[in-house]
């Protein structure tokens, strides 16, 4: 992927046009029932219909075909950074979103609120989803926890998830996750990959023994589990490999994490679709990439229910009008992976990509779904090579070669 993106650096031609990547994060689905459509294109979308009419459409794959991506690599290869080259671990993502500065002696933890039984066994993976109000005063509480060698930081997120970070000499990143990924059974230990890593999961383990004995009282939230523990990493920026000034227009703080990994300006975003699209507007003059995140066509995805992200998606579609009255050169509506509600978590499948430009050339393709997507002029592609054709679409890539 280094070789890409030093081609990409000295491929940059300057210009005024503008690129908008909207991201309906999971987007991509199944039917429910042999013969039927899938959440996207059972919704009524009109608008991306319209898009995909003049436009073109094909189906990127986020890491390699079969491995069902997290929303980190999934992310990172829509931004045009090799999901296996730059492994990046959750907690250093939402200790980014909300603006916790992390240093070289860091490792940053993505902590999850859940509910254990009397035997010691999760019966809720996030707490019967708690909310914000609640989980801002546990942090409080579990940020009084002291181990010796390490300062630690706990810090809320949003509803049931938090970061941890632990500061001290000699720590390492390469520790499993403690989530098991299914209720009745107990969370797994801590494991260091090494002796540094070995060294912080003797540090998590202490965490989560003095955090059991706080949250003890505090069901459904009567611990947490640990996920994406790791380090901060070096990562180019964008304006390093396009030349782009680049603004994320996100409202979750993991999504703003990710822009800020690949040092995007985050823009305050309100807390609905409608702030985000007068955000992009209000800040139209000033960027020449917009990264745009839309959440709840995942959340709904997650949760196994169809007709929500149906109604998420349509909800969506009734946003693009706003972002075509500002005249992008390049709008690109896709996903960061596929959520079907029939699996009820992330998927391998290939994510409906839909680029429109006065560039394109025009394939078949009359509407925004899966079938027709597969038939499209994009073709089936690596998700890091999408940059190259927004790139491209946007009259910002100097030939190569004589």
């Amino acid at each position: 992927m280094s070789d890409i993106h030093d081609l990409t650096r000295k491929l940059q031609r300057q210009s005024d046009s503008k690129i908008v990547l909207l991201v309906a994060d999971g987007l991509g689905g199944l039917p429910i029932e042999p013969g039927g459509g899938t959440e996207l294109e059972t919704a009524k979308t009109p608008n991306m219909d319209a898009l995909a009419k003049a436009g073109t459409l094909g189906l990127s794959t986020p890491v390699l075909p079969g491995i069902s991506p997290g929303s980190g690599p999934g992310h990172l290869g829509l931004f045009g950074y090799d999901p296996l080259e730059y492994q990046i671990g959750r907690g250093v993502l939402e200790a980014l979103g909300i603006d916790f500065e992390l240093g070289p002696n860091d490792v940053a933890i993505r902590g999850n609120f859940c509910t254990l039984d009397d035997d010691g066994n999760i019966t809720d993976r996030r707490a019967g989803r708690i909310g914000s109000d609640i989980a801002a005063k546990l942090c409080e509480k579990l940020d009084t926890i002291a181990i010796p060698g390490v300062e630690v930081f706990v810090r809320h997120v949003k509803e049931y998830r938090l970061v941890i970070v632990f500061r001290g000499e000699g720590l390492g990143g390469e520790v499993n996750d403690t989530d098991p990924q299914r209720i009745g059974v107990p969370p797994l230990e801590p494991v260091g990959a090494d002796e540094p890593s070995q060294k912080t999961a003797e540090i998590a383990k202490q965490f989560l023994a003095q955090a059991g004995e706080i949250l003890k009282d505090d069901r459904p939230a009567n611990l947490l589990t640990m996920r994406g523990i790791d380090k901060m990493p070096a990562v180019p920026t964008y304006a390093e490999v396009y030349g782009l000034r680049a603004a994320a227009i996100a409202v979750y703080p993991m999504y703003r994490g990710l822009a800020r990994l690949v040092s995007m300006d985050i823009l305050d975003a309100g807390q609905t679709l409608d702030d985000q699209m007068d955000r992009l507007k209000a800040s139209w003059n000033d960027y020449d990439f917009f990264f745009v995140h839309f959440k709840y066509t995942d959340s709904t995805g997650e949760d196994g229910n169809f007709p929500a992200k149906v109604q998420r998606t349509e909800e969506l579609d009734a946003a693009i009008p706003r972002i075509t009255e500002l005249n992008p050169d390049v709008l690109i509506v896709t996903g960061d992976h596929s959520t079907p509600a029939k699996m009820k978590s992330h998927s391998w499948h290939p994510v409906p990509v839909l680029l429109s430009s006065d560039l394109c050339r025009p394939d078949r393709c009359q509407v925004f779904g899966e079938s027709e997507c597969i038939m499209g002029g994009l073709g089936q592609f690596p998700a890091k090579y999408l940059m190259g054709f927004a790139m491209a679409h946007a009259g910002r890539l100097e030939k190569f070669g004589a």
